[in-house]
């Protein structure tokens, strides 16, 4: 797990070599072409949280109405919902998964304009998807996914962005802008303040994570790493969600991970860290916010829509970190297997 998250960096690197951002980009102008006229993405795992990323940018860079499907509507109840103006995703790091590759075989009978992004161009899902994007990560060593995640992320990040353009190509302000993320990943990674905080949370029974936007993906998939590899229980909230009720469960027995960025959804977290305070929570703040926290996982500020290629590695760092701590072997998680396969 140490080994995959520490080739995030040279993972940026490649995605965004021209070899790769030009397969993107081709990509993105097909279905700049056809102008879908709603988003639909579906995905299981780590993939779901990549996936909530790339409709919160279809939503908001696009216009588009974007949402998650549910493959059991497909798979065990028999739905077939008209998709003829739609854009399908499936996202999925093995691309082996029958449900995923069912919805868009259906979604493809319907009419609907079908993409596979994964780590695996020889998948079946690439085979059903009318489209596929290859995000290149290389083998993942460990059950956990860590740089398959950030490689979604930032193949996802590079297709909406070029859907926007028009032509599938990044605007030359925003291929400048991303060539400055692998420096940033490599200089987060550097970072030693998860491996020093995790011994605190050792005999933590339970966990919330939370943020708002772009970081709210980011807060789910930090649960489920947690879950993963530590066993710890790990609820994640939308930071609203946070207060309407589960706030309550909070306390200083409770420790809370927040991602709060300097953007828009960091903003409108202050308002979330105050009432935290009130219930004397264990806060560590993760992202570029200078907020009052008891602890601090720092990021280097970056463009909102980039924060969670970079947020999320301190988190893969503790998640690690904690897990060793408490005596468990993150590169093993009971009951778990790298290709789960669900109908």
């Amino acid at each position: 797990m140490a080994a995959d998250i520490d080739e995030q960096p040279a993972g940026y690197e490649r995605l965004l070599s021209a070899e790769h951002a030009g397969a993107i980009a081709r990509v993105a102008a097909v279905i700049a072409e056809r102008r879908p006229r709603h988003v639909v993405f579906t995905a299981r795992g780590t993939s779901d949280h990549a996936a909530l990323y790339a409709a919160y940018l279809t939503e908001i860079r696009l216009g588009l109405p974007a949402g998650l499907a549910s493959p059991s509507a497909v798979t065990v109840f028999g739905a077939r919902p008209d998709l003829s103006e739609a854009l399908v995703v499936g996202v999925s790091q093995s691309g082996g998964s029958p449900d995923l590759a069912e919805v868009l075989r259906v979604a493809r009978e319907s009419g609907a304009l079908t993409l596979a992004v994964t780590n695996n161009p020889d998948s079946p899902l690439v085979a059903t998807a009318e489209l596929s994007i290859d995000i290149a990560a290389g083998h993942e060593r460990a059950v956990a996914a860590t740089k398959t995640y950030t490689a979604e992320l930032l193949a996802l990040l590079m297709l909406v962005e070029g859907v926007r353009a028009g032509d599938g190509a990044l605007p030359a302000e925003e291929r400048a802008a991303l060539a400055r993320l692998p420096e940033l990943a490599e200089r987060t990674l550097s970072d030693d303040t998860p491996a020093r905080l995790a011994p605190r949370y050792r005999f933590a029974a339970q966990l919330v994570t939370t943020g708002r936007g772009y970081a709210y993906p980011t807060a789910r998939e930090a649960a489920l790493k947690l879950m993963e590899t530590s066993y710890l229980p790990a609820l994640a909230f939308s930071g609203a969600d946070l207060l309407h009720g589960p706030l309550a469960m909070t306390d200083p027995d409770v420790p809370v991970l927040a991602v709060v960025g300097s953007g828009p959804g960091g903003t409108s977290m202050r308002e979330v860290l105050p009432r935290l305070g009130e219930r004397r929570a264990d806060v560590v703040v993760v992202g570029s916010a200078d907020v009052e926290a008891t602890a601090r996982m720092a990021v280097p500020e970056v463009d909102e829509r980039y924060a969670p290629l970079l947020d999320i590695l301190p988190l893969q760092r503790l998640a690690l970190a904690l897990a060793l701590a408490r005596g468990e072997d993150p590169d093993a998680p009971r009951g778990l297997k790298k290709v789960t396969a669900t109908m």
